[in-house]
């Protein structure tokens, strides 16, 4: 597979995704909700809860991140569903008809600029968070910090293409968000609740271990990421065997 076919066809995914505003938007979203969630949290009770015994600094800098990874997962179902519309799919499949090259360009474009938009709104969460806690404020210096804001921003990518991957199953973004809004808010915590051990195996908990300075349970933070990955991967998987074997 030679960087002649690979390049034209990502940068004909490039174009496509670029050219529609939901996919912006979605993207768009993924730094602008951390970032405001983070500056009205910190603002309000950042310092008063810096006190608090049970308080982690570093975790508790990329709280806004469970609501960012909401845009996160929108652009990675919004960015693969927009070709099951219209029948632009088949449209797509007859420029390139190498299924695989065409999957595979599609989700090296959406993980890239997920990955760009994920580091940028880390670091600018935490950054922002910090700016708001006077004495108690921590920087880049404190241990993990780095790793957290590049950890932070890997996982928002791949909640962007395990979205991706299950909309390439699915067919339906929709449905896709009906699925993943609703685990990643609601039925993760339940698991939790009941099963503290299976549920940190899930794929946001797993992930958001690495945001911890101080991981607990049986996974690290680089441990956890990889179990995040995995999941993903095995979206990806089932995406690209989905796109392969369905007519379009």
């Amino acid at each position: 597979m030679s960087n002649t076919t690979v390049l034209p066809v990502a940068h004909a995914e490039w174009i496509k995704i670029r050219t529609l505003r939901s996919n912006w938007g979605s993207l768009i979203a993924v730094f602008a909700v951390t970032v405001a969630v983070t500056a009205l949290a910190f603002a309000s009770v950042g310092q008063a809860e810096a006190g608090d015994a049970d308080a982690e600094p570093l975790f508790d800098a990329f709280y806004a991140l469970n609501f960012g990874q909401i845009a996160a997962i929108s652009f990675g179902a919004t960015a693969v569903s927009a070709e099951y519309t219209s029948g632009a799919l088949r449209i797509s499949l007859a420029a390139v008809p190498r299924r695989g090259l065409f999957y595979g360009a599609k989700m090296a474009v959406v993980g890239g600029l997920a990955l760009l938009a994920g580091l940028a709104t880390a670091f600018a969460a935490f950054l922002t968070g910090q700016a708001f806690m006077g004495d108690h404020a921590i920087g880049l210096g404190h241990p993990g910090a780095v790793r957290a804001c590049v950890g932070g921003g890997v996982y928002l990518a791949l909640m962007a293409l395990l979205a991706a991957g299950l909309t390439a199953v699915l067919r339906s973004g929709v449905a896709v968000l009906s699925i993943l809004i609703p685990f990643t808010l609601i039925v993760s915590f339940v698991v939790g609740d009941v099963a503290s051990g299976a549920a940190g195996y899930l794929p946001d908990k797993a992930g958001q271990q690495v945001l911890h300075e101080n991981p607990a349970g049986s996974l690290g933070p680089w441990a956890g990421l990889a179990v995040c990955a995995a999941w993903a991967a095995a979206a990806l998987l089932a995406g690209w065997w989905a796109v392969r074997r369905r007519d379009a």
